[in-house]
């Protein structure tokens, strides 16, 4: 069941690929807040203290950075992967050879990384469910039911939810608070290098969120 799980959450669109998460000293705790300055061109992000509302707070937060590195890679090469994949359909004109393109791909995933998914705790899985959507712009969900069919979307989401990750989450920090937590972790580890950055597609500013939601 577990592994029928992480297969529902980037089957449809991850491909071989080296994922370098063993560096458990990567994951230092911050104190700082980010702000954008640029210089000459160049942007630079500065970072001020952080302020937590409680202990808890601040415990749940170093808890979620580890988290957020763990799913992150996955839903950067789920990005990549679909917008390969489109490129390569879209050079295939004869529709029965881009289903049998897409099945071959498909088939290919599932053996590659059951493994490595399998790796990932609940919370990383609905963590990687939104992070998808913030990479592609998409719902995990609806990335299943284009790239499969509405009926596998639908069991695959039925499956997910006795595991409580909901494949059809958006990736909203402008609204929810955890999910700004994940975006200001992100912003963090692609400042300092510990996290390649890959462009959301989805709109929202980071530096006004910081704003809005302040206190941690």
């Amino acid at each position: 069941m577990k592994k029928l799980l992480f297969l529902v959450l980037i089957m449809p669109l991850l491909a071989k690929a080296q994922i370098g998460l063993n560096d458990s000293t990567a994951i230092r705790n911050d104190t700082l807040v980010a702000q954008e300055i640029v210089l000459e061109g160049v942007k630079v992000i500065a970072f001020k203290p952080l302020k937590f509302s409680s202990t808890k707070a601040k415990n749940h937060y170093y808890w979620l950075q580890k988290k957020v590195y763990h799913a992150y890679p996955y839903a950067k090469i789920a990005a990549e992967k679909l917008e390969k994949l489109k490129q390569e359909l879209a050079t295939i004109k004869s529709k029965r050879k881009r289903k049998k393109h897409t099945r071959k791909v498909q088939k290919y995933l599932e053996g590659e990384f059951t493994d490595q998914l399998k790796k990932l705790t609940k919370t990383e899985g609905q963590i990687l469910a939104k992070l998808v959507h913030r990479q592609t712009g998409i719902t995990t969900y609806q990335l299943v039911k284009n790239l499969r069919s509405g009926w596998r979307a639908f069991w695959y989401q039925r499956t997910a939810k006795l595991f409580s990750i909901d494949l059809k989450a958006k990736y909203n920090p402008n609204t929810i608070k955890e999910d700004f937590l994940v975006e200001d972790i992100l912003q963090r580890f692609f400042a300092k290098g510990l996290l390649d950055e890959q462009e959301k597609k989805i709109d929202f500013d980071y530096y006004a969120l910081v704003k809005k939601w302040g206190e941690y």
